[in-house]
């Protein structure tokens, strides 16, 4: 079982910039793949940014060149750095991680809000 704590939401101006981090209750470092989900108000949750074992990313179009996902395996964190925030970004951002085996192949975090407003 991994426990996945998410943190660093907020209320943010546009333009402004947060960091959210994900927590894992293991060692994060042969987990197969972490990842950012969010989910806006009457949409489907959507991929925003993934990192894979091999350290390879890969973000959505809207957020490329805004944000960046990164990891810290000393710490079992997974972070997301959003700079240059709209008003569209807002939405509940969510933690996946898939660890290397055993049931259920994935976990998710409870999530934390984020608001993009003047």
């Amino acid at each position: 079982q991994v426990h996945v704590v998410e943190s660093g939401g907020g209320l943010v101006q546009p333009g402004g910039s947060l960091r959210l981090s994900c927590a894992a209750s293991t060692s994060i470092f042969s987990f197969l793949r972490m990842g950012w989900y969010r989910q806006a108000p009457g949409k489907q949750r959507e991929l925003v940014a993934g990192t894979s074992s091999g350290g390879g990313t890969n973000y959505a179009d809207s957020v490329k060149g805004r944000f960046t996902i990164s990891r810290d395996n000393a710490k079992n964190t997974v972070y997301l750095q959003m700079n240059s925030l709209k008003p569209e970004d807002t939405a509940v951002y969510y933690c996946n991680v898939v660890p290397p085996s055993g049931s259920p192949p994935d976990y998710w975090g409870q999530g934390t809000q984020v608001t993009v407003s003047s």
